[in-house]
């Protein structure tokens, strides 16, 4: 049998890489497509909270999309042969990263002041503003606190509080939102851990026009995280 010419086993290579970037990122889309259906199969019935995105969420959004933005730049220009750009646009890719973990980590503190944990509080344990903060829900109806007691927004009449059995429940979202926050953070690490490697494969010049697997799968990578945030934002701001 032939052997491979060095040609041939470096294209070997290459796809036995891209294989693998897909498979990692296939299997990533099942775990939290999992945790998603749990997530909608537990608001299904019963009581739940409904939170709102606490602020530095939102800038987590745009520093994850503008981090995509300078990665495939540098993808650009290394195919276009200016690998001496590479090196700049994966220190921006690098600190937006950065910006992304440090946002979504002051999110974390607001919802913890607000009394959202990921062990979970009694509902009534929650602070901040009923109605901008957050809302209770029973059965997808919402509650509606009046004088001190609570009902459901088709008791019109008032006549049948909730008081004793709202003060049993336990807030079941926070435990939900953090999982799956923290879990796409967890992710996003191993990110910013390829972002470092190929920072030192960029400053190395090992990167050119016909060999560049790594940027490619890195990029890859971080382009799926961000559709991945955004994906898991928009869920947990509409479907929650």
């Amino acid at each position: 049998m032939d052997a491979f010419t060095p040609e041939e086993e470096r294209q070997r290579a290459i796809g036995t890489r891209r294989l693998m970037t897909w498979l990692v990122i296939f299997a990533i889309v099942m775990f939290f497509a999992g945790l998603t259906s749990a997530y909608i199969v537990s608001k299904s019935a019963g009581y739940w909270t409904r939170i709102t995105m606490p602020q530095p969420f939102y800038w987590s959004t745009l520093y994850v999309v503008l981090g995509s933005v300078m990665l495939h730049l540098s993808l650009i220009m290394v195919r276009r042969g200016k690998a001496k750009l590479v090196a700049p646009l994966l220190v921006a890719s690098l600190a937006l990263g950065i910006g992304f973990f440090a946002s979504q980590m002051q999110g974390w503190k607001d919802l913890v002041r607000l009394g959202i944990t990921w062990s979970p509080n009694k509902l009534l344990g929650i602070g901040g503003t009923y109605g901008t903060d957050f809302t209770i829900t029973k059965d997808g109806q919402p509650l509606i606190p009046v004088d001190g007691h609570w009902y459901t927004a088709d008791d019109t009449g008032r006549e049948h509080p909730l008081d004793a059995e709202i003060a049993e429940q336990w807030d079941r979202t926070g435990p939900y939102v953090y999982t799956l926050t923290i879990a796409h953070a967890a992710h996003m690490a191993f990110g910013l851990l390829s972002l470092v490697i190929m920072l030192g494969m960029a400053i190395r010049q090992r990167y050119t026009a016909t060999d560049h697997v790594g940027l490619w799968a890195g990029t890859v990578y971080w382009h799926f995280l961000g559709g991945l945030w955004i994906y898991l934002f928009l869920f947990l701001r509409f479907v929650h």
